[in-house]
């Protein structure tokens, strides 16, 4: 019987890391697959529209398409979203088309279901782990509040700050905004949990400022503002951006709520 209990006991944490495997895998298609349809559909347009602007740019006269100084020029102060253009992440530099880019349509489509389909298994690899951690039941309902969370920590608070940029936008050094957008997550993420999960007053009360603290240190920001592309077509990005990774959020969280009760 001992050997029989220990053998059990052995195999059960790596019957739970497969179901973990196997949750994060298939939420994560599921809901990479997904995020590409919607990106097709109402993202990836305004940044091709963008980039239009950005070659215009580009190809106009050195002094015509030097960044005009913006109202409000300031130093950086810390750090970003790592994104790209469907979020965030640039240089200081306005983003160049020097290098090789995949060709607009199935390439393009392709690129980006491959890399919205690994994000997805990451992310749903971190949230069925902590699901596991925290136990108790888990139905689709319950894992879409963990997606609704983990949207306001991975996008909601960084955008604050870093809002999505489209092509031909100026920003701040990639290291000092990725080193703000790792903090700021870290500590929406621990003032939530502390928030939900918490019964004592006071810790309530420094998980409420802890929100704040990153958005008082202020996001990096570039030396002067300037972008290729016109406000309106910036707000729509933003806008779109942000539906697109709500969608994403809720139906990964809702997708690996019901995977992981299958699975693991």
């Amino acid at each position: 019987m001992p050997l029989s209990r220990a053998s059990n006991g052995a195999r059960a944490p790596a019957g739970i890391f497969n179901g973990i495997v196997r949750t994060a895998a298939a939420a994560g298609i599921v809901a990479g697959l997904l995020l590409t349809g919607v990106q097709h559909l109402q993202v990836i347009p305004i940044i091709q529209q963008a980039e239009v602007f950005e070659k215009a740019q580009e190809a106009a006269p050195a002094s015509e398409s030097a960044p005009a100084p913006a109202e409000h020029a300031h130093a950086a102060d810390v750090a970003p979203h790592a994104h790209g253009h469907d979020g965030h992440g640039a240089t200081e530099e306005v983003h160049s088309h020097g290098g090789w880019e995949p060709e607009d349509g199935f390439e393009r489509t392709a690129y980006t279901a491959l890399a919205d389909v690994s994000m997805g298994v990451g992310y749903a690899l971190l949230l069925a782990a902590m699901i596991c951690l925290r136990g108790g039941a888990v139905t689709w309902r319950s894992g879409m509040l963990w997606g609704a969370a983990a949207y306001a920590v991975f996008f909601i608070a960084p955008s604050l700050g870093l809002p999505p940029e489209l092509p031909g936008t100026l920003a701040a050094p990639v290291s000092a905004r990725q080193a703000w957008w790792i903090c700021t997550a870290f500590s929406t993420a621990v003032a939530l949990g502390v928030l939900v999960w918490s019964r004592n007053v006071w810790f309530k009360v420094g998980a409420v400022a802890l929100l704040f603290v990153p958005h008082l240190v202020g996001a990096p920001q570039p030396p002067v503002h300037s972008m290729a592309a016109p406000a309106e077509l910036v707000g729509s990005f933003i806008i779109a951006t942000a539906l697109a990774n709500a969608v994403f959020w809720l139906a990964l969280g809702g997708l690996t709520g019901y995977f992981y009760k299958k699975f693991a």
